[in-house]
């Protein structure tokens, strides 16, 4: 299996040219590109995934519908789309209605897990729409994902004020809020 390429971005977002191995940006906590997605069905309910009780953090954990690096030589939407088909098999229609598939903003953070694993992201989030999406039609990426469920906003709410997903704050309060609006 060949190596995640990541371009290295300055402090400020700005690609600087170099191109590393993911494994290597996390271990020297140089700053690169994620996107994180909320997947939405038509009752408002949220898609959640179960990290894989394999990975190096956050294992076994409730997270956000999907998350992942941004290739090298990838945009941000282009990476939110690949991520959905690999951890949980949704393909969306061409072209991308942006009333199912919106770009909602972006953050940065820096998180020491290990003197070997830094992480240095700039988030981009994205919120998707999939009217009549059900559990069954789901098939995860079993090297990254236990299991997924749907959860209303009310029990989202809830696993995040009791610590049980993933740290993902500012996703989380955008995500409510919108669902509020």
């Amino acid at each position: 299996m060949s190596k995640e390429l990541i371009d290295v971005l300055d402090e400020n977002g700005v690609k600087t040219g170099e191109v590393l191995e993911r494994d290597e940006i996390h271990r020297k906590g140089l700053w690169h590109r994620s996107i994180v997605v909320a997947i939405l069905n038509e009752k408002n309910e949220i898609l959640l995934q179960q990290r894989s009780a394999n990975k190096e953090k956050n294992a076994g954990m409730w997270d956000i519908s999907v998350a992942g690096h941004v290739s090298t030589g990838q945009d941000s939407l282009s990476a939110a789309i690949r991520e959905m088909e690999e951890e949980v098999s949704i393909h969306l229609d061409n072209p991308i209605n942006i009333n199912t598939f919106r770009y909602l903003f972006s953050y940065k953070t820096q998180k020491k897990y290990a003197n070997d694993f830094i992480e240095s992201q700039f988030f981009d989030f994205f919120l998707v729409r999939k009217e009549g999406l059900t559990i069954e039609d789901i098939k995860i990426q079993e090297s990254e994902l236990q299991a997924v469920k749907f959860v209303t906003l009310d029990e989202f709410i809830t696993m995040y004020h009791n610590k049980m997903i993933v740290e993902r704050k500012p996703v989380y309060d955008e995500l409510i809020n919108y669902l509020h609006r």
